[in-house]
């Protein structure tokens, strides 16, 4: 099984690309998203799950994350992992099981965090897309698919996204095997690799 982790700021284009993968790869392709990852919070009344800082490494269950792409690499099928982002809680899926595919694509701003997990990775995609450019992509998004308002964008970003990007995530970019220009919409990128890989790259 070949495994393909795509890491970059929030409002990068890692989902874009991810999808865009998966449309050109042979076989079947996989893509999980880091998001249905994070902790459980619903114990907590909503306006305290508000406040968490959802773009620090913490926030997010790696353990679950490595088990479930161990599961994966070893044949074994694994259970549906969601998030509420309008809730701030999970919203797993337990009845749909997901049989190993040939290609699993994990993209998320963290995933490169976790050394266990990207010892894992076949490939190691960064976009480096400039901070202004994913912000506005970010209002877009927050807005249209996650029913949040601008002042609550403003405020989380200021308060944790560009905190955390500076800390953590702009590092990121040394672990990469490939620096992804321009965004999730790099075409040349994804089939240079798509063509790379579907001409018989074998994962060690």
């Amino acid at each position: 099984m070949l495994i393909i982790g795509i890491c970059g700021a929030s409002g990068s284009g890692k989902s874009t690309l991810a999808k865009e993968l998966q449309q050109k790869l042979k076989g079947n392709t996989l893509m999980l998203n880091q998001d249905a990852y994070y902790r459980d919070h619903a114990y907590l009344p909503f306006e305290e799950r508000v406040k968490i800082n959802y773009d620090e490494p913490d926030v997010f269950e790696h353990d679950e994350l490595l088990y479930d792409i161990q599961c994966l690499k070893s044949g074994k099928p694994i259970t549906r992992k969601a998030y509420d982002y309008a809730h701030h809680c999970r919203a797993d899926i337990p009845d749909e099981k997901i049989d190993p595919p040939d290609t699993v694509i994990i993209e998320g701003i963290h995933v490169f965090h976790d050394e266990r997990l990207r010892d894992l990775m076949d490939f190691k995609l960064y976009i480096s897309v400039d901070p202004d450019i994913c912000l506005l992509r970010r209002i877009k998004r927050d807005i249209v698919e996650r029913g949040r308002d601008i002042e609550g964008i403003e405020q989380q970003y200021l308060n944790t996204v560009k905190p955390m990007y500076e800390k953590y995530i702009r590092a990121y970019v040394n672990y990469a095997d490939i620096i992804v220009a321009r965004g999730g919409k790099n075409a040349r990128i994804s089939d240079m690799l798509a063509a790379y890989i579907n001409a018989g790259f074998k994962p060690d």
